[in-house]
């Protein structure tokens, strides 16, 4: 389980292919393999050891994807970075894991060196795209050796540094070693396996590969052999025009988007008839978004759930078995889950607990985070810190975050279920729910809506519409209507920002006043 070789078994299984397409150009799976290696070489005679850490922040393209082989293959830990991350925001992730080099792009090379200044160890800032720049390492991987590098490295040594999102504080870095890596790919692609498809299998990479999600969908394209159509960022009328013109045959989003394509004007002018399945994954998909994308674009949508610490998928899809609506599927071979409440008490099918996880997938610890690592990882167990339940049949259903939920009068309220209930009117196009301190009710319910063009559904209507539907205590006692959601760099809307604005509701709860 060495990601150092998966470029070389992807060769061995598949022989020479067309591995990766970008804006036109063929790159082959030889071509990656070689020009990897050359990397691995260039950041040893660079001073890179095993174990030093190099970031690579950088849109998708397929200096990406060589770059990250290309730092596994030295023995160094990847350290994949947002390229629309803030100065202030890299700053903190350099300071915290002190990278020996930075490999970025060259529009982003202003930001990244403003982030590397005035930290006690600086980092190497170089590029890897042709050019006559004195920061371009292009002429001189060129030079260098096309065989693997002899390093010596284990299955359980670090390969890669996965910042969370911080939605909490500052993020933490998750260290996953090659082990938890190839065993998710692994595992992941035997689910896939079971999708059929009618021709050769062509993935269009779309998410970014920088995050936990895309990473590990990259890999588990090498191991299927598949063609991936990479695009640089997320563009609805591209997204359809690449699907149209290569063929594409599945991707994997994030809600926000499938939200997107579904209201791209025109978009049945594009033929999408080669797509089967799209997976979804990152975000909550409401059902009412699920079933207007499957029916529009005749394809299935299949849900999963992971995080960053599972390296990163959990559970997925089954095609060949009974899909429930709401659900995120089951496990991955040789994951396990349970429910457990506060005390680490298993709980029987269908009741609400904490999701905890179990398999060779589970990341060794936060980098530098002995506490909060001890936190995370009990008796062999991964607490997500998301609450779900499990039915009968081992399917898991996500029903909320633990930190997300709303305890009003002593009852529990989950948000996702109000945001899915708000969705399911009419006149409404998103909904994001959050409490508020309430000195009388612990807490009181919050929800901010975007609603659809040219509707003149008011507030008020759309509170009495959730208490017909729902106990009056877990309805909205606050509501407004917004122009839009604040969203993190993944298209999921960000609570810690919603949260901020309902400070808003603060005085009248304390007052208590209706």
């Amino acid at each position: 389980m060495d990601l150092r070789t998966i470029w070389t078994k992807n060769i061995e299984q598949f022989g020479p292919y067309a591995a990766l397409i970008f804006e036109g150009k063929e790159y082959t799976n030889v071509e990656c393999d070689a020009r990897s290696s050359q990397l691995a070489h260039t950041l040893i005679e660079l001073g890179v050891r095993p174990g030093d850490r190099v970031v690579v922040t950088m849109p998708n393209s397929p200096e990406v994807v060589i770059a990250f082989s290309g730092v596994v293959k030295a023995g160094a830990v990847v350290v994949p970075v947002l390229p629309l991350l803030q100065a202030q925001e890299l700053h903190y992730i350099f300071q915290d894991c002190e990278p020996k080099v930075v490999l970025t792009a060259e529009m982003l090379l202003g930001k990244v060196r403003e982030a590397a200044r005035d930290l006690l160890r600086s980092p190497s800032v170089l590029t890897l795209e042709p050019s006559n720049s004195p920061h371009s390492l292009w002429e001189r991987i060129k030079q260098a050796l096309a065989t693997l590098p002899e390093v010596e490295i284990t299955d359980n040594d670090a390969a890669a540094l996965l910042y969370t999102s911080g939605t909490t504080g500052q993020p933490k870095g998750v260290v996953l070693t090659h082990r938890n890596l190839y065993a998710n790919a692994e595992a992941a692609a035997e689910m896939a396996k079971l999708l059929q498809m009618k021709s050769d299998r062509v993935g269009l990479g779309v998410l970014p590969i920088s995050h936990a999600f895309g990473f590990t969908m990259m890999n588990v394209a090498l191991l299927l052999g598949e063609r991936v159509v990479l695009l640089p960022y997320f563009e609805p009328k591209k997204v359809l025009a690449a699907i149209e013109m290569y063929r594409v045959t599945h991707t994997a989003m994030v809600p926000a988007m499938f939200h997107a394509l579904c209201h791209v004007p025109e978009a049945d002018r594009y033929d999408t008839s080669s797509l089967v399945a799209c997976v979804s994954g990152s975000a909550s998909l409401p059902p009412a978004l699920a079933e207007r994308f499957q029916r529009q674009f005749g394809c299935l949508i299949l849900e999963g759930y992971g995080l960053s610490e599972a390296a990163p998928i959990v559970t997925a899809t089954d095609p060949t078995k009974p899909i429930k609506p709401g659900s995120v599927g089951l496990p991955l071979p040789g994951v396990k889950v349970a429910v457990v409440d506060e005390q680490g008490n298993p709980l029987p099918p269908n009741e609400v607990g904490e999701l905890i996880v179990s398999g060779p997938n589970v990341f060794c610890g936060y980098y530098g985070k002995d506490e909060e690592t001890r936190r995370a990882l009990r008796d062999g167990w991964l607490y997500t810190g998301d609450m779900a339940r499990i039915d009968e049949d081992g399917y898991v259903f996500i029903v909320d975050r633990k930190k997300d939920v709303i305890i009003r009068g002593g009852f529990n309220i989950y948000p996702r279920d109000l945001e899915e209930l708000l969705m399911s009117h009419p006149d409404v196009l998103e909904a994001g729910v959050v409490g508020v301190p309430s000195p009388r009710m612990g807490e009181e319910v919050a929800a901010y809506v975007v609603i659809r063009r040219g509707a003149s559904v008011t507030e008020e209507e759309l509170i009495r519409f959730c208490q017909e539907k729902v106990a009056k205590y877990k309805s909205p006692r606050f509501l407004k209507i917004v122009g839009y959601l604040p969203k993190n760099l993944l298209g999921k809307t960000d609570k810690k920002t919603l949260r901020e604005w309902a400070n808003e509701f603060v005085p009248a709860a304390v007052d208590g006043n209706e």
